[in-house]
């Protein structure tokens, strides 16, 4: 029995420290690959969270590994562990909106009139996020604009492909709005909001419903450094922030892969930018290209990219990038020019920085009034970190009280 013991110790000692150097050894790759540029406040606070991102990484890889679970699955399951308790200011309820798993979050205090309704759909590069994983982000909205927020619980990949999530969002979006009196809502004064990921499918949604005669106008779009093209992943942003945590240029890359095919078998071309067509690059450069990023934003050492041709069996797995629903940047002036006013925020050393901007672009040249918020020294992800106790940052809570 002794031995037995003895065994099952150095079993768990060697175990421990074979975690602990695969551990170091992630760490050490990540140093050597990320880059956090002087102009971030705060640095130490921002490797201390990407080393704990990267933990659970790896212990996910390694949980996945010996069979126990997937590191999805694992990844999920951290995410969502933070739960809060009861909020003295909030009504908050779990409920269904046409099979699609949504929490509202209505203020206490009675109103005269019927308050705002807000659409949230969360970040997470559509495999990753939750509902457990934006609820301080959805209470401090709700509290802070006296709206009734709606977060939707949309399906993830690489289980649900594209369009699920955004059908989910839809469909969602389109119940509350047909209901939105029973939450004591005005109809006309509802928005779709979204941070990341979440950023592209309320852009999507709200093109979709821009020209829907049997519904409200939506009041407004908030986006929050989203992701609307898949184009081309070597704009300015792409190139300057490809190694800045929270979000590398070959995650975002991964991310949209996964969500389109539920794989990111063509990850390597759609990187170097050889997965779409040069004649069908060259259709889209009206709309997505380096020359309308203002110069200001190419000063960190950017060299405009080669554009590569690439073959057809390629195209034909990524062909559905050039459909607005996923890369709504993409979307024809006709319906850029139906949509309503607009919030974008992005950040400087945030990959998808570029995406915002053209985006911007894009409404401000179909006349729809925006209201840009750019932090100078903001990186992706930073609004979720507002609420943590050591790991804020002043530029998270700067840009969510804009977004109130």
């Amino acid at each position: 029995m002794a031995a037995i013991y003895v065994v099952l110790v150095l079993f768990l000692a060697v175990f421990v420290a074979g975690l602990i150097l695969l551990i170091m050894a992630a760490i050490n790759f990540d140093f050597s690959n990320s880059e956090i540029p002087p102009g971030v406040n705060e640095p130490m606070k921002l490797r201390i969270i990407h080393v704990m991102l990267i933990i659970v990484a790896v212990v996910g890889k390694i949980l996945e590994k010996i069979g126990i679970c997937s590191q999805i699955s694992f990844v999920r399951y951290m995410q969502g562990i933070k739960a809060l308790g009861a909020d003295q200011k909030l009504i908050i309820e779990d409920l269904w909106f046409e099979k699609v798993p949504i929490r509202i979050y209505q203020p206490k205090a009675l109103s005269a009139i019927p308050r705002r309704g807000v659409m949230f759909f969360h970040g997470g590069g559509w495999v990753f996020g939750s509902l457990e994983t934006h609820e301080s982000l959805c209470r401090s909205l709700a509290r802070g604009s006296e709206s009734v927020v709606v977060s939707v619980g949309y399906r993830l990949a690489p289980e649900h492909k594209y369009p699920a999530a955004y059908e989910d969002c839809l469909n969602a979006t389109v119940h509350f709005m047909r209901n939105a009196e029973h939450y004591g809502v005005d109809p006309a004064r509802i928005s779709v909001c979204g941070d990341s990921a979440g950023g592209n499918l309320a852009a999507a949604v709200s093109q979709t419903l821009a020209g829907r005669p049997d519904l409200p106008r939506l009041r407004a779009q908030i986006l929050i450094y989203p992701i609307l093209q898949a184009l081309d992943f070597n704009l300015p942003s792409y190139k300057q922030n490809q190694g800045v945590p929270l979000l590398f240029q070959e995650r975002a890359a991964f991310y949209v892969l996964q969500y389109l095919n539920g794989n990111a078998s063509n990850l390597e071309e759609v990187l170097e930018g050889s997965h779409i067509p040069i004649d069908i690059r060259l259709n889209y450069r009206k709309w997505v290209s380096e020359d309308y990023i203002p110069d200001k934003f190419k000063v960190r050492g950017y060299k405009p990219h080669v554009l590569l041709d690439c073959s057809t069996e390629v195209y034909e797995t990524v062909k559905r990038f050039c459909e607005p629903n996923l890369c709504p940047l993409l979307a024809e002036d006709a319906v850029v020019h139906q949509l309503p006013e607009s919030f974008i925020l992005t950040c400087e050393y945030d990959v998808l920085r570029d995406d915002g901007l053209l985006y911007k672009k894009r409404l401000e040249d179909n006349g729809v009034r925006v209201t840009w918020c750019h932090l100078e020294d903001g990186f992706h992800g930073i609004i979720n970190s507002f609420n943590s106790e050591w790991l804020s940052f002043p530029s998270g809570k700067r840009g969510l009280d804009n977004i109130v």
